[in-house]
Parts: C-alpha cells; sequence; structure tokens
C-alpha cells in the first residue's frame, strides 16, 4: 500500500511540475549530421536522436507501454521497478527507481535513448546532466493530463523511435474508440455523478478536473463530484459521503476485493452507489497510464455508469 500511495504521491508532484514547467516547443524534427537528427522533446530541451536506436531504456510504466505498442519492447534493455510484469516488456532485464535511478549503472549500459517522465525530474533540476554529457539521448515526457496530450505523446514517441506509421495508427485506433463508445452512450438526458477511488481507506485518493481520467468521465457522459477541484487529491471521507455519488468506480489493486470493502464501510449506507451498489472495479493499469491503452479502462467505465446503453 505504501508503493501506491508514494506513486499517487509522486503523480500529485509530477502534475504541478508539468503545470508550472516549460512549455513544449515545436517538436518537428532537422536533419543533423548522418547518424543523427535534432528536434526538440516534450519539455522543450532540443535533444539529438540516433537514427538507429537498438537500445532502450524506459523510466516510465505509461512509456513503456507506447514503447511495447509501438513494437519497440525487444529493444528495451532496462525499465523502472513499476513497469516490472508489463506484458510486451523483456524478462531480466535490469531495473531502476523511479524517482531515484542508479546514474553509475545506466551510465555503464550506455543506451541509445533513454525514456524518463517528469515523476523522475520532480525534485532535481538536471539529474541526466553526465548521461547527456555521455552522449545518451535522453527524452523527457511531461505526464499527459489530456487525451490529445496522450495521443501527441504517441505520435512523438514514435518519431524518436522511428516508427511514425505505427504511431499514427495508434493515435488513431484511440480515437475511433473514442467515438465508437461516446456515439453508443449518445447524450445522457441525466448526467450521473461519479466518485473513482485510486486509493482506499483510510487514505483516499481522487481527482479533479485537469486530469485525463476526469476528461474521460465527461466524455462518457458523466460527471466527477470532485470536479470543482483540480487535479490529484488527497479525499476526506465526509466529501465523498456528503457528495452523495451515483456510481462509485475504483482501480484498487493492492486489497483482495475493494467493491466489497466500499459496499460494507461504515457510514457509507446512506450514499446512493453503495444503497444500491453501483461500485465497480476499473481495471489499475488501464485507468493509471496515459497512453492507448486508457481506451480499455473508458469502455469499462460507460459500461458501469450506463449499462443500459450497451444492452
Amino acid at each position: 500500500m505504501k508503493k501506491i500511495i508514494s506513486l499517487l504521491l509522486a503523480l500529485t508532484l509530477a502534475f504541478a511540475v508539468s503545470a508550472c514547467g516549460p512549455k513544449a516547443r515545436n517538436t518537428e524534427a532537422k536533419q543533423s549530421d548522418a547518424g543523427f537528427f535534432e528536434m526538440a522533446d516534450l519539455s522543450g530541451s532540443v535533444i539529438r536522436v540516433p537514427k538507429q536506436i537498438n537500445s532502450i531504456v524506459v523510466l516510465a510504466p505509461a512509456i513503456a507501454e507506447m514503447v511495447v505498442g509501438l513494437d519497440c519492447g525487444g529493444k528495451v534493455i532496462g525499465y523502472d521497478t513499476q513497469s516490472s510484469g508489463l506484458e510486451g516488456l523483456p524478462e531480466g532485464k535490469p531495473t531502476f527507481d523511479l524517482m531515484s535511478p542508479d546514474m553509475e549503472m545506466l551510465m555503464g549500459m550506455k543506451p541509445d535513448v533513454l525514456f524518463v517522465s517528469n515523476m523522475t525530474y520532480y525534485d532535481q533540476e538536471d539529474p541526466f546532466r553526465m548521461l547527456i554529457d555521455q552522449g545518451v539521448c535522453v527524452v523527457s515526457m511531461p505526464s499527459a493530463d489530456t487525451i490529445d496530450g496522450i495521443k501527441r505523446d504517441l505520435t512523438f514517441v514514435a518519431t524518436v523511435l522511428g516508427m511514425e506509421e505505427k504511431g499514427e495508427e495508434l493515435a488513431n485506433d484511440l480515437q475511433k474508440g473514442l467515438d465508437n463508445i461516446t456515439q453508443t452512450i449518445g447524450t445522457v438526458s441525466e448526467k450521473k455523478r461519479v466518485y473513482f477511488e485510486l486509493s482506499a481507506a483510510p487514505d483516499l485518493y481522487s481527482f479533479g478536473s485537469g486530469v485525463f481520467l476526469n476528461e474521460m468521465l465527461e466524455l462518457i457522459g458523466a460527471e466527477n463530484i470532485l470536479a470543482n477541484q483540480t487535479g490529484w487529491l488527497k479525499v476526506d471521507v465526509e466529501t465523498v459521503v456528503a457528495a452523495n455519488p451515483d456510481v462509485i468506480l475504483t482501480n484498487v489493486n493492492y486489497i483482495a476485493d475493494p467493491v466489497g470493502e466500499i459496499l460494507s464501510r461504515g457510514g457509507w449506507d446512506t450514499v446512493s452507489a453503495v444503497r444500491n451498489r453501483q461500485v465497480y472495479y476499473i481495471d489499475n493499469m488501464a485507468s493509471s497510464l496515459a497512453n492507448q491503452n486508457v481506451i480499455i479502462a473508458l469502455e469499462q467505465m460507460a459500461k458501469a455508469v450506463y449499462p443500459e446503453c450497451f444492452q
């Protein structure tokens, strides 16, 4: 559980950094010398990208799934511990702490490309300077907080890896999935109010506006009970009970029965979602990582909140 809470706190810090960090510059690639090309990464820094990439280290689960989706998982020689076990990543490779990776080990591996998110950057100004000076292409990617941001990230990673066509295909498939779900739901006559739980009692966490999960709730025609707040949030029990959501969604995966735990909470029997047993589990990985797989979570969310539209 401490691991989950730490990751949520990291997300909160990462969101704050990306909100006040440098704006992304034009990411159009330009030719450099014979073996490299230059472009701006999503943090705004100019990077020198090898035209031939044979080795990748990725220090963010969301980016790791993008790399796998782009058919480059076989080139990954190391990843963060949170990515261990992700489908498509090779087993038995060196792993790194997401927040403070072993720089000496990274320098020894000297990958062609190192992908990092702003979770790794959140408390340091330039932690990868030694690697950059060594010639490693360090690609910084602030966490996406919108669906459009996810599509942008897909096409960006695809450009870095020389997989532009596959990246466009993934982005288009994501949009088609979104369109299919929103068309199936149509325009709901009465929006249901939803509480989405990311961490179970007693340490409740959720999110407000400015987070891709809030946009997903809006896409299915639902209303987040915490939308008047911003970012990743620590939540008081009283706030949820007073808001009286129609539906409760949870992606908690570190207890045996997260739905049953919510349904049995003392003092929650007055909440409409609990009283009517409208509490549902949403795939943890698909709803936690801002990449092409959010479509899995979106479909589950839509079917949970408006099951009548899918009969």
